[in-house]
């Protein structure tokens, strides 16, 4: 008998890993750094700019932006699936959940139904702070967070799916916690934004120049697909590439030396653009993704340490 009940609560915790594991992949954890970094940089510039902010609005800020990228993350795994895309061809990103059988897609559309839900609730938390143009802002996120893979012309089957990531995870979440945390927007954080914009869309553009040949099977005209693999590599290149002259113009306007932190990055900007021109076509693109995620994060951190001691200086 005790064998038997030993059987049974080992195949319930597989059965519980599995699901976790499950999860772990429609979530996409890696991801999240996308959404941490320019909450990161808005909050740096907020607080150089004003002396001082609310690190309770800013946390409230942070977690709306990470259930932005969750509530992303699961309508691409969902939205893919429910549109055929997995049966044509093989694709050699990253695996979805759905299509993989290990969660179903009423499983994942209750989450994004829900953790929409909790983000809307965040949202009304901070409009009695600052007010109802927090809402146009996080209705605006949420309907592209939404839209990304959802509707009948999703984001993601055009060839702006960088620009969208550019502007939402770049100008709307910098310019909007820096609005959100001083009341205002500084030239400081426009530069950020531009900065920080430019690293998201450049892990955008891995994912779609990763996987060109198979969206141009089922039929997604990505910027990759629309002007081909060069002009893909061309715009990776020029999206790190911007990332650091916004830095540059920082300098140039008299914002500290401090500031310039990120720069200390530009060695690995460069491996990682030269790895991106150089790599074979296929999974070692998987990587290079993740390494685009940190290049983000360790960029909004080293700013947002440079602000840090240039405040202390003053």
């Amino acid at each position: 008998m005790k064998s038997i009940d030993t059987a049974k609560v080992s195949a319930a915790m597989s059965d519980q890993v599995s699901s976790i594991q499950a999860w772990g992949v429609a979530v996409r954890p890696r991801s999240l750094l996308l959404a941490i970094g320019p909450v990161l940089a808005g909050a740096s510039t907020g607080y150089l700019h004003a002396g001082s902010i609310n690190l309770v609005v800013a946390l409230l800020a942070c977690g709306a932006a990470l259930l932005m990228q969750v509530i992303t993350n699961l309508q691409n795994d969902v939205g893919y699936t429910a549109r055929g895309g997995e049966g044509i061809g093989a694709r050699i990103g990253l695996p979805r959940a759905t299509s993989q059988g290990w969660l179903s897609i009423r499983q994942v559309r209750i989450a994004i139904f829900c953790l929409s839900a909790v983000a809307i609730g965040l949202g009304v938390a901070l409009v009695t702070y600052r007010g109802w143009p927090v809402l146009v802002i996080g209705a605006a996120s949420l309907l592209a967070a939404l839209a990304y893979m959802g509707g009948p012309v999703p984001i993601a089957y055009t060839p702006f799916g960088e620009l969208t990531v550019f502007v939402f995870f770049g100008l709307v979440t910098v310019l909007g916690t820096a609005w959100l945390l001083t009341g205002s927007v500084s030239v400081m954080s426009i530069l950020a934004s531009v900065s920080i914009g430019c690293l998201a869309a450049a892990a955008l553009a891995v994912n779609n120049h990763r996987d060109i040949e198979h969206d141009r099977l089922v039929g997604r005209h990505t910027f990759a697909v629309m002007f081909g693999e060069s002009a893909s590599r061309t715009l990776f290149s020029a999206l790190l590439l911007c990332s650091f002259l916004s830095l540059t113009l920082m300098g140039i306007g008299g914002a500290g030396p401090l500031l310039l932190l990120p720069i200390l990055l530009v060695p690995v900007a460069w491996r990682l653009h030269r790895d991106f021109v150089c790599v074979r076509q296929g999974k070692a693109y998987n990587e290079i993704l993740f390494r685009t995620f940190r290049l983000e994060l360790w960029f909004a951190g080293l700013l947002s340490v440079g602000a840090l001691l240039t405040s202390l200086q003053f």
